[in-house]
């Protein structure tokens, strides 16, 4: 199946290209979308849900998820298991079992995390006999059926052996109720006080609000700390490393994800906030940073791509998001399934494509998908118009525009419009070529119409090599 699609210029600092996706077992190539389904209803277990997708330090994708028996949640007799590629997502291995006991014992919802100094992989999930999150009792005995247990497996094989721990007396306050750890994917800070601490989302029930918490250990795994939970509001939820050392925490929520910011590895959050460009219908998701080892100098070190089903009240239309500016703006959007979809994870390939599983249609099958940065369309410049503070009516004068290359590659010489209002006049100017994270200021002649007042917007539209970027501002006129 081919698609083209032609994306939108969405918001100033982006610039977008035409690009054509093509799905479900096409070879990986540069501008395309590729996509296999990994699993299917009935095939080895009668149902399958919750996709985490981690990168080894071999190179080895795994891709682990949900065995159920039906689509209910724990408390159940679910299984975790486990699909691992060591050719970058073309092919799949067997699916090989991580954790499955007897019933009533289950294990779900998985979250994989990679040391990148020893190579140990986990996998965490929570682990039930009688009661599941909003039943779970207090306190933190690991031996208590009616206590939702903090369980990880750990592999130093790359993925095909795996040893199991229970943790829940180290991370659970006996006050609380019901933890799990959110799925997906967590990390480990690559800069920094903390640098090589590994960190897993949790969310947790504190009288009967819900709150999310981040797990971390600066022991390569050894013990394992809770932070302090933020909320209440918090759900399932995902943490990224920001170029400035900040820790970003991404929350479920609807209409609009909730973010909070840690100054101290994730021990504590701020409140949540929302973010309103992200839409969500309360729904499970990912944010990552493309270049987690970039330095703060390197353009890429700010770019963070974020997967959600970009709906405010249904589990439909998910999509992939790019930020130049370590999430201030999501100027960079493209569609990856119209229909029904669910939870998505997201991880950076060797070859620097982004491997993606999610749960598509409903429910029936957890597929693989990869893309590269030519398919998003996504390439980075800021633009900023700094006008005078006032424009004056049936007067001329500049409007002084600063053009920044955020992306990693030169950028030619190129051009630089300004949309005005009717009765206004401009021309067009040329900006130089740009390298990397070197910037540009051009003055844009404008000649102000002889009955303008109030106020007015100015666009300014940079062109260079078939892209562009926008940048708005308004302006004051007087008399």
């Amino acid at each position: 199946m081919q698609r083209r699609v032609l994306l939108a210029l969405l918001s100033a600092a982006a610039l977008l290209v035409t690009a054509t996706g093509t799905a479900h077992g096409a070879p990986a190539a540069s501008g395309e979308l590729t996509s296999q389904d990994l699993t299917a209803n009935g095939v080895g277990s009668p149902h399958y849900r919750i996709p985490a997708l981690t990168t080894s330090v071999k190179g080895t994708l795994l891709a682990a998820y949900d065995a159920r028996p039906t689509l209910g949640d724990l408390p159940g007799n679910l299984g975790i298991v486990l699909r691992r590629s060591t050719d970058g997502g073309a092919t799949w291995k067997a699916q090989q079992v991580v954790r499955k006991d007897a019933a009533p014992k289950g294990h779900g919802d998985p979250s994989l995390l990679v040391d990148r100094t020893t190579g140990r992989i986990f996998v965490f999930y929570a682990s039930s006999v009688n009661q599941g999150f909003a039943d779970s009792g207090t306190g933190n005995d690991e031996s208590d059926p009616d206590i939702l247990q903090a369980d990880y497996s750990y592999s130093d094989d790359d993925g095909l052996s795996w040893t199991h721990r229970r943790i829940t007396k180290q991370l659970k306050n006996p006050a609380w109720a019901g933890m799990f750890a959110a799925s997906g994917e967590g990390i480990q800070l690559r800069h920094g006080a903390h640098k090589g601490r590994l960190i897993q989302q949790y969310a947790v029930r504190i009288n009967g609000a819900n709150y999310a918490a981040s797990a971390y250990s600066d022991d390569h795994g050894a013990t394992w700390k809770m932070g302090n939970p933020v909320g209440p509001g918090g759900d399932e939820n995902k943490t990224v490393e920001l170029s400035d050392g900040r820790i970003m925490l991404n929350n479920r929520s609807k209409p609009y994800r909730t973010i909070a910011y840690s100054t101290d590895g994730g021990v504590d959050y701020t409140p949540f906030q929302q973010d309103t460009q992200l839409t969500d219908p309360a729904n499970n998701a990912s944010i990552m940073r493309y270049d987690a080892g970039a330095a703060a100098s390197d353009p890429q070190s700010s770019w963070l791509l974020f997967s959600n089903t970009d709906d405010a009240s249904a589990r439909r239309n998910l999509t992939v998001k790019m930020s130049c500016d370590n999430g201030r703006t999501w100027p960079i959007r493209k569609v990856v399934d119209a229909g029904a979809a669910a939870y998505s994870t997201l991880t950076r390939l060797p070859n620097g494509r982004v491997g993606m599983l999610y749960e598509r249609g409903d429910y029936a099958h957890i597929t693989y998908s990869s893309f590269d940065l030519d398919w998003l369309g996504g390439t980075c410049a800021d633009i900023t118009i700094a006008p005078p503070t006032a424009l004056k009516a049936d007067a001329s004068a500049e409007v002084e525009v600063r053009v920044v290359n955020r992306m990693d590659t030169r950028r030619d010489r190129g051009t630089l419009d300004l949309t005005v209002p009717g009765g206004w006049t401009t021309r067009q100017v040329t900006v130089p070529a740009l390298k990397p994270g070197e910037g540009a200021t051009v003055r844009v002649p404008v000649t102000v119409a002889a009955d303008a007042s109030g106020s007015a917007e100015l666009t300014a539209t940079y062109r260079t090599g078939g892209k562009q970027a926008s940048g708005r501002s308004t302006v004051a006129i007087t008399p």
